[in-house]
């Protein structure tokens, strides 16, 4: 039974990639870690180790879809998860997490975390989330606001 299981999940893509996503301990970091995959240029999602057992578009749909699974289900937490998660996600890097807020502030990287799949107020709700979460890390951790002369997110 148990050969069974791994053969199964061997063959299908998209649970093979799931285990491979459990190994990433937030779903903050699930994100980040899905839109890398993601050519910003082209929008195809790419993962030599799944196109290598898959081929390219089979392997681009797998990304593609636990990018916006992985999108909604953060999405669908309450503020206080998200920022347990968050927190979470922060502490595992290696820079300062006062370095990464006064960035994230500056840059708005988090933007380029939403699926291109994802439209309307999903969108908005997600950018309004990190808004506020930002603004609790900003003021935690003192950092600056953001330059009055600076242009805002489209």
């Amino acid at each position: 039974m148990e050969q069974s299981r791994a053969f199964s999940s061997q063959n299908n893509p998209a649970s093979l990639w799931r285990n491979t996503l459990a190994q990433i301990p937030t779903t903050f970091g699930r994100l980040v870690y899905l839109a890398g995959m993601r050519d910003e240029n082209t929008g195809v999602y790419s993962h030599h180790g799944l196109a290598s057992m898959y081929g390219d578009e089979e392997a681009s749909r797998t990304l593609r879809e636990s990018h916006v699974r992985t999108f909604l289900d953060w999405l669908g937490r309450p503020l206080a998860e998200q920022r347990e998660d968050l927190d979470e996600y922060l502490a595992s890097l290696e820079e300062t997490q006062k370095i990464v807020v006064a960035t994230w502030v500056k840059l708005h990287p988090y933007a380029r975390l939403i699926p291109a799949e994802v439209q309307g107020a999903e969108r908005e709700l997600f950018l309004a989330d990190m808004e506020a979460l930002i603004e609790l890390l900003r003021n935690e951790f003192g950092v600056a606001g953001p330059d009055p002369d600076s242009s805002p997110l489209p």
